[in-house]
């Protein structure tokens, strides 16, 4: 990790790897090779050991043959005699050891005398006392099957009455074990049926539970639904009555407007102007028609359905077939949204409602629908470049608004701070803007954050592990902290509390810091290097920390000898820890996934994957209801907080021809930050490329 990240970026710490403890089988193995002449001696004590190693070997009878019994064993093959015969020195061996001794030597293994072939005698006596003693011992160890095998092997005498007998024995016994067996298997699939039964009526009671949800908001949409028809159509009569005025006015004209009225000699009205009765009749069709008008207005207001929905414009069946894409996503937050609701509704007979009858899981489950139909891509507004001539090296490091969101910092490899001015990026294009203010700094930097009190101070990390407070107004640094002995990688200014700040280092130290005192006011102690640090928003006395022993330790400064809660999920370093709430906590992890967090009930809420993030930091942004990210593909990764899958994305793609000729997986997106309460954000990649994205529909 030294000048090479330069080009191939900032890679994110690993844990580093425990010492394996020494092998057993090692030192056995080296004692071995150290005593051979030992081991040989056991081998050969062994193998002369008539006693034990044989009979061992044997296992079954002969290993549990008394001593008596040795002595009849074959002085040849330390086994029962099969098949004795007697020599004529008075010897007895089985007849297959005794042959093949002789056919090589001709003398008697026991006594050495002479002996041939001719003197061999069967002994049958000796045969007679082996097969009882066998049959004994069968009797004892054997299973009856085994007894059974063994009498019929013998050649014993049995009559044909006795083997019937004996088989209708033997199909009885079968009949039973295959009725025992069928009713223990009939037993084992009813156990099975009785549970998938439990199961299955588990799952229709949800379903059945899920579907009176639905039908309840359903009703609930409808009767809203018609509320705003109502509602449409009462300010839509108001308007024509207001617009009809003007219209009767004229239909009954002022005895004044002679050129106009209906009693001149010149009138084209059919009846005759002079006659009473037309006048009567002119006033009675009036009267009769703002009556019609009225009837007609009071059945909309009391019209139970409204009419066919309009023409959908292209907006609504876009976000319509956004609904599609992601059905499975929206549909198991819904629920989990409404089972969440019911289940506080049997506890507790009070349900939440708001003010247009909506359950607060139906509520809830609607803004996010809305707010995640409502865009489908990132559009490019602007786009700058933060090289120059003079420095190659271009990976942006870190993006930060500050605290009114007029102004924007970059940091990176090129030991420059950059701020530059939002409105004039975006309205001024150019591909070259000049910052409105540069801060040089010693070294690499990989971490700025703005001061939420004061608007002239930010903070920067390094490569040496020197943190730095900044003046931008003045260009000068105000405070410089150097207690970290490794790269620090992380800083953090708290909302709270303006005066303080924390910082991350590879040397495996957390560190809080008091731009009033030059010494740091809490240190902690890891035990794996430190990628990121974060403030609660909500209070100066809780940091996150996500460090590369693939975890999040959530700390109490007031006590900071122990963590609140580790959370353990990832499989790999933690590079960003980021909050989108006082209680909601996203993490980021080169293995390609961001997790949301819940810091109040220190639980997992979701997981997002859609991105690739292996080895770098790719950076992480969070507003209220959206989580940004880099991917090393070269493109920006957006989600929504409760869908798991990417609402949108965007690829950075190169307009030079220089840069287009580079092998696009060589660059890989290093930083990106959202400006507060809006769809707009800055991203920045390894080539030094920055581009203000927004999410439109």
């Amino acid at each position: 990790m030294g000048d090479s990240s330069v080009a191939a970026g900032a890679l994110v710490p690993s844990a580093p790897k425990p010492d394996s403890a020494p092998s057993t089988g090692g030192d056995a193995q080296a004692q071995a090779q150290q005593h051979p002449a030992q081991a040989e001696d056991a081998g050969a004590a062994a193998s002369a050991s008539p006693s034990s190693s044989p009979e061992e070997g044997e296992g079954g009878g002969e290993a549990a043959a008394s001593a008596p019994d040795r002595e009849l064993l074959c002085p040849i093959c330390i086994t029962l005699i099969k098949d004795a015969f007697l020599t004529a020195c008075g010897h007895s061996f089985c007849y297959m050891c005794i042959v093949t001794h002789l056919t090589h030597k001709s003398n008697c293994p026991c006594c050495s005398n002479y002996l041939t072939k001719a003197q061999l005698y069967p002994n049958f006596l000796l045969d007679k006392v082996l097969k009882k003693m066998s049959a004994r011992q069968v009797a004892k160890t054997a299973s009856p099957i085994d007894q059974l095998r063994h009498v019929m092997q013998q050649g014993n005498d049995m009559s044909v009455k006795d083997l019937d007998s004996l088989m209708t024995l033997i199909a009885e016994k079968k009949r039973q074990m295959e009725q025992q067996e069928s009713e223990t298997n009939m037993q084992i699939l009813l156990v099975f049926l009785h549970c998938l039964r439990k199961q299955k009526l588990d799952e229709l009671n949800e379903i059945q539970t899920d579907l009176q949800y639905i039908k309840d908001d359903i009703s609930s949409v409808e009767r809203h639904r018609l509320d705003l028809y109502r509602t449409k159509e009462r300010y839509s009569m108001k308007l024509r009555m207001l617009l009809d005025e003007p219209a009767a006015s004229k239909m009954w004209p002022s005895p004044m407007d002679k050129p106009s009225s209906p009693f001149l000699p010149n009138s084209r009205a059919p009846l005759n102007a002079s006659s009473p009765g037309g006048l009567n009749n002119r006033k009675h069709d009036l009267r009769a028609q703002v009556s019609h008008q009225g009837y007609q207005r009071r059945d909309a207001l009391v019209c139970p359905d409204p009419p066919n929905p309009p023409i959908q414009s292209g907006n609504v069946i876009a976000r319509k077939r956004r609904v599609q894409a992601q059905f499975n996503e929206l549909q198991e937050y819904y629920l989990q949204r409404r089972r969440t609701g019911g289940q506080s509704r049997r506890q507790d007979d009070t349900v939440a409602m708001n003010r247009e009858g909506y359950h607060e899981g139906l509520e809830d489950f609607q803004s996010v629908l809305t707010t995640f139909t409502r865009y489908s891509r990132l559009r490019v507004i602007a786009e700058l470049r933060h090289g120059d001539l003079f420095h190659t090296a271009n990976i942006v490091s870190s993006i930060e608004f500050d605290r009114d969101d007029e102004l924007f910092a970059t940091a990176g490899v090129s030991k420059r701070i950059k701020v530059f001015d939002f409105s004039t990026v975006v309205n001024e294009p150019s591909d070259v803007h000049c910052p409105v203010v540069e801060m040089a700094t010693r070294s690499k930097l990989s971490c700025l954050s703005w001061n939420k009190y004061s608007k002239n101070i930010i903070a920067s990390s390094d490569y040496e592990g020197i943190v730095t407070v900044w003046d931008v107004q003045t260009r000068q640094s105000v405070m410089e902290y150097e207690e970290h002995e490794k790269r620090a990688w992380s800083v953090d200014f708290s909302r709270t509390e303006h005066s303080m700040l924390v910082s991350g280092s590879d040397d495996c130290k957390v560190k809080v810091w008091c731009t009033n005192q030059e010494a740091s006011a809490i240190n902690i102690d890891m035990k794996a290097n430190i990628c990121s640090v974060k403030y609660n928003p909500g209070s100066s006395y809780f940091v996150a920390v996500g460090s590369a022993d693939h975890h999040i330790h959530y700390f109490d400064l007031r006590n900071p000898s122990a963590p609140l809660h580790v959370f353990g999920g990832h499989k790999k370093a933690v590079s960003y820890v980021k909050f989108l709430s006082n209680n909601e906590l996203a993490s980021a992890s080169t293995d390609s996934t961001l997790r949301l967090w819940d810091v109040k009930d220190n639980c997992p809420v979701r997981t997002f994957r859609g991105h690739k993030n292996e080895k770098n930091f790719v950076g992480l942004s969070v507003n209220n209801e959206y989580i940004a990210c880099g991917s090393e593909t070269n493109e920006v990764f957006v989600y929504h907080k409760a869908i798991s899958k990417p609402a949108s994305s965007h690829r950075f793609v190169s307009s030079d021809l220089d840069d287009a000729e580079d092998d696009p997986g060589s660059y890989f997106i290093s930083a990106v930050c959202w400006k507060s309460d809006s769809p707009t954000m800055l991203t920045a990649n390894s080539q030094g490329t920055i581009k203000v994205l927004v999410l439109a529909p």
